[in-house]
């Protein structure tokens, strides 16, 4: 039987995301900075889906104890998810050097730290499929979030440039760019229903990304066009606009 780990398994996505994988027969590994949030997610999945599930301690930030974390993982996994995220109000985050860091240490430096190590093992194995949730965020810097959208631009870079490293090896590496998403970090936004999502339809686009092989995947189809049209206005007119 295959196994999912899931990197930020405490946020509504990766709850989303482990059911699935969990309902397609995968036995699942969570990972979470705060263990007790996903205590209970453990036996549920383990009996209503007849899987073996196991919770770790996953710190993003703790750049140090990623590779012990990595160690530790038995069995060592055939997918991994990295799913955790920050993101607060960017007038806070550009007054905060705190926040500044806070933001890209955990939407960037974090995932690219703990991906690297699990890259190289894939590879070493010559099989694995990693998956990125990054964010339309990153398409273009926007006035309201580009700290947030920096982090994640570099990010969806990794990404790519990683797919393109690791093909020869055998390994996929699949970019999910959700739009709004209906979840506890995006709770205090007023979003357009037209537009957002739900975590479960994240979590279907991702097993089909894992399972189809795609290599960038928008959660709704009309995305990818919105941000076409985002990047193609020219600087002088875009940056009048209050985005």
């Amino acid at each position: 039987m295959a196994t999912v780990l899931i990197l930020g398994a405490s946020s509504d996505m990766a709850i989303a995301i482990a059911r699935k994988f969990a309902e397609e027969k995968y036995d699942v590994q969570l990972a979470a900075r705060r263990k007790e949030e996903i205590s209970a997610l453990k036996p549920d999945l383990a009996i209503r889906y007849n899987i073996q599930c196991t919770i770790h301690h996953f710190d993003a930030e703790a750049f140090s104890t990623h590779e012990d974390f990595y160690e530790s993982l038995q069995p060592k996994p055939d997918v991994a998810i990295t799913v955790f995220g920050y993101m607060n109000d960017n007038e806070k985050v550009i007054r905060d050097q705190k926040e500044t860091l806070r933001t890209i240490f955990v939407n960037y430096a974090g995932a690219v730290s703990i991906l690297n190590i699990i890259a190289l093992d894939f590879a070493k194995r010559k099989q694995g499929t990693i998956v990125g949730i990054s964010s339309v965020a990153g398409e273009r810097g926007r006035q309201s979030n580009y700290v947030y959208g920096s982090a994640k631009a570099g990010f969806t870079a990794y990404l790519s440039g990683l797919r393109n490293r690791m093909y020869r090896e055998g390994v996929h590496v699949v970019t999910v760019l959700p739009g709004f998403v209906y979840t506890r970090m995006t709770e205090n936004l007023r979003l357009p229903p037209l537009l957002t999502a739900q975590p479960q339809d994240v979590a279907k686009a991702v097993w089909q990304g894992v399972r189809n092989k795609k290599n960038v995947v928008y959660i709704k189809w009309f995305w990818r066009w919105i941000m076409c049209i985002i990047r193609w206005i020219p600087e002088s007119i875009f940056k009048k606009k209050k985005l």
